[in-house]
């Protein structure tokens, strides 16, 4: 423990100065704020050959305002730690990427085998295990955070229930419930809780203050509220699962990461983080492939080294160019996770486009109001559509609410998903039915009376 308090004393600290009021990416994120509605503030820090620039932009939805030192919920970026956790774990010969899962498991909890092959622990870090993306008893008591009361018993009895529908390393599945296992067994290994052995074995060597899992009063003070559209939101808990999203963190501890990663900053970790890319297996999208905990595209003659994470109120980046000097954090203080990623990416290398700015039609409140009411898509599944300060807000059973945005005055898409909405008017002027277009999928909703 002494050992490691010296060598965080000892790295060297990234410089970090705030941009001018004409910066380009504060020009940027202004306009994905003011005309794309993606989130109602940013704070990113961009990394190159110079040095390292924090630029904060829009509302902290409080009295502080943004800074490097604001306090986010970073959702997936965790699986990044827990990989790291792990390749320092094998590192020190505590076990091995290689070890069957069901080896550190109690009996009650040990997974079923793939016609006869079992998963291993890299399996769960590259989500290739054939486990699914949730634990099929996640039934949540509050959607709105929705790991809150999940427990390590239903984890066991999840892992021990579910059949694998695929080889262990040939199927990629992004998967939270595999990296909160992951978690869980890294901590039984070292016999000691998540967050305890996260702070002692990544976040002290890495000088990582502010990232914790539970906060501080102080970083509590500087924690950012999440929004949904322009509502806040609750925090999320994460206490069976942790693994796989609960740290929190800020743009200045975030950017240390990046660098230790990268091997900019002296830092004992460095041989762990060569070890997650050793490994890469293919996902689902065409020129994305699956490291440890990180996600790798090449595209645009270069190769991005990233991961985003999301949860109810917040969306996160961390990346970094294997073949440039640029790298960048970015965070949303909004569930924005179909546009922060993409502007992640784009600050890294401009050649990557940034997402469509979907610019909204301003509409009268009457035009709204004519579009309230309850759609019954299937008995059990209805979208309930209400005006909410000007803009229009979906809610499906079961699930938070969402505000839509006019593409047309009867035909609206969503910030936060991928999917369009279109109404059709009835006789008296009102809507009478909707139709859900989401992927492929066509869904047409009549309106209850």
């Amino acid at each position: 423990m002494r050992r490691r308090e010296v060598l965080a004393t000892a790295l060297s600290l990234p410089i970090l100065t705030a941009a001018g009021p004409e910066d380009p990416v504060t020009a940027l994120l202004s306009r994905r704020i003011s005309e794309g509605h993606d989130s109602p503030g940013y704070v990113a820090a961009l990394i190159d050959a110079a040095g390292s620039r924090i630029v904060p932009v829009g509302q902290s939805g409080n009295d502080r305002p943004l800074d490097g030192d604001s306090v986010f919920e970073i959702g997936s970026i965790t699986k990044v730690f827990t990989a790291l956790l792990l390749a320092d774990m094998v590192r020190h010969g505590e076990l091995s990427l290689s070890d069957p899962v069901a080896m550190h498991l109690p009996p009650e909890a040990r997974p079923q085998d793939f016609d006869g092959k079992p998963m291993s622990l890299l399996d769960l870090a590259t989500s290739t295990s054939g486990l699914p993306r949730v634990p099929g008893n996640l039934v949540p008591k509050d959607p709105a955070n929705p790991y809150a009361d999940y427990t390590v018993e239903q984890l066991y009895q999840a892992v021990a229930g579910f059949k694998p529908l695929h080889y262990p390393g040939a199927h990629y599945e992004y998967a939270n419930f595999g990296f909160g296992l992951l978690g869980h067994i890294l901590s039984l290994r070292a016999n000691m809780p998540f967050e305890d052995l996260m702070i002692r074995r990544i976040c002290q060597p890495l000088g990582l203050n502010d990232t914790r899992i539970t906060l501080t009063p102080d970083q509590r003070a500087r924690l950012v509220p999440g929004h949904n559209e322009d509502r806040e939101v609750p925090n999320w808990d994460i206490p069976a699962l942790p693994g796989a999203g609960a740290l929190r963190s800020t743009a200045h501890d975030l950017v240390r990461f990046l660098q230790a990663s990268q091997g900019r900053i002296a830092n004992p970790l460095a041989p762990a983080f060569h070890l997650l890319l050793d490994v890469r297996r293919q996902t689902d999208a065409v020129a994305t492939t699956v490291a440890a905990g990180w996600f790798l595209t090449n595209a645009h003659d270069d190769e991005l080294v990233w991961k985003d994470g999301a949860t109810g109120g917040y969306c996160s980046f961390i990346g970094a160019s294997a073949r440039s000097s640029r790298a960048c954090v970015l965070l949303s203080n909004a569930d924005s996770a179909l546009s922060t990623p993409e502007i992640g990416m784009h600050l890294i290398n401009p050649a990557f486009p940034l997402p469509a700015l979907h610019l909204a039609l301003e509409l009268e409140p009457a035009q709204l109001d004519r579009l309230a009411g309850r759609y019954a898509i299937t008995p059990a599944f209805v979208l309930t559509v209400a005006p909410y300060r000007g803009h229009l807000m979906v809610q499906a059973t079961g699930q938070g609410a969402y505000e839509v945005f006019a593409l047309s005055p009867l035909r609206f898409a969503y910030h936060a998903l991928e999917a369009q909405i279109s109404f059709t008017l009835g006789a008296d002027g009102n809507a009478a039915a909707l139709v859900l277009h989401q992927g492929e999928r066509t869904m047409r909703a009549r309106k209850l009376e």
